[in-house]
């Protein structure tokens, strides 16, 4: 079935669900930015990081045995590690704002954040805090459009780098929303910096290490020799939204269902040197089921996936 004659809309370069906001600050300088979904209070959220590498902050809150429900804000940011730093930049708004669980008389601004390894590319330097908040700010204005190729935190992002990086191709970050005929919406938005190749939907190859400027299957190399990775320096991190009202075990289902949507456009993932992480949340009231919401959210990422080698 082609994409002109399916039941539901596809809105590409958007993360289309009422009360969220999204906010991307690049730095052309250091080649590197960050990316922040804000959720509105009460939101539910869950998280399933499937790669060897990752580099997260505050995953374990969302484990659907411990008590908090969600966080107010989803950062995917450059940097490595380092680059977690900017999660404090949101958080510092957010509280400033009011934001966050009552623990007495103190407010607690949930923040959890993602990065890709990227140090590499530019400057070797992280985005900063106040990059950080300046993205919350931005994503508080409760805009839909998300910069896709080389913007926020796929700015310094590469696929493709099993021959080293003069021969990876650029990566970036993609987004879209599916709209079901009856009101669900299903919203990712992905930033992929991934070691594999990216595949399209006729198994062509979109993006992968470079032979004679033509990109090649990443497993096909593989096949005649080990690839001699550094661990840590790929991963592909992202954040589904529905406006479905689902549970944190629920959406635990949905982020990993999610990666399902990474395995179809990126090949191989979720290696010993990638870190994927995928984030899931519930913004909405709708009575949903967990499989139909997880099936949509695993579609959209694959989209988004594609999407982000839009170098713009």
């Amino acid at each position: 079935m082609s994409q002109s004659t399916l039941p539901y809309q596809i809105r590409p370069g958007v993360l289309d669900i009422p009360g969220v906001g999204v906010g991307c600050v690049t730095d052309d300088a250091k080649e590197t930015g960050v990316t922040v979904i804000v959720i509105p209070e009460g939101s539910k959220g869950a998280v399933d990081v499937s790669g060897g590498g990752p580099a997260t902050r505050e995953t374990p809150v969302l484990d659907p045995a411990n008590t908090v429900q969600g966080p107010d804000a989803v950062v995917l940011t450059g940097g490595s590690a380092l680059g977690l730093q900017t999660a404090d930049g949101v958080a510092m708004e957010l509280l400033y704002l009011g934001r966050g669980v009552l623990v007495g008389r103190a407010r607690i601004p949930i923040v959890v954040a993602a990065a890709i390894f990227d140090l590499e590319v530019g400057l070797a330097e992280p985005p900063s805090v106040a990059d950080g908040a300046a993205a919350l700010k931005m994503a508080m204005a409760q805009g839909h459009a998300v910069k896709e190729g080389r913007h926020g935190a796929g700015r310094g992002a590469t696929v493709g780098k099993s021959l080293g990086p003069d021969y990876a191709m650029p990566g970036g970050q993609g987004a879209v929303t599916l709209v079901t005929p009856d009101g669900l919406r299903v919203g990712a938005v992905v930033v992929v910096n991934a070691v594999g190749s990216i595949i399209d939907d006729d198994g062509s190859i979109l993006a992968g290490p470079r032979v004679a400027d033509t990109p090649q299957n990443t497993v096909a190399i593989w096949s005649m020799g080990a690839p001699g990775l550094r661990q840590g320096e790929s991963t592909t991190i992202g954040g589904i939204v529905t406006n479905a009202a689902l549970t944190k075990a629920e959406l635990a289902r949905v982020s990993r269902m999610g990666h399902d949507g990474l395995a179809r456009a990126i090949d191989p993932v979720h290696s010993p040197w990638d870190g994927d992480t995928l984030f899931a949340l519930s913004v909405g009231d709708r009575q949903e089921d967990v499989g139909r919401v997880g099936a949509l959210a695993a579609h959209a990422v694959t989209l988004a996936v594609r999407r982000s080698l839009r170098v713009s």
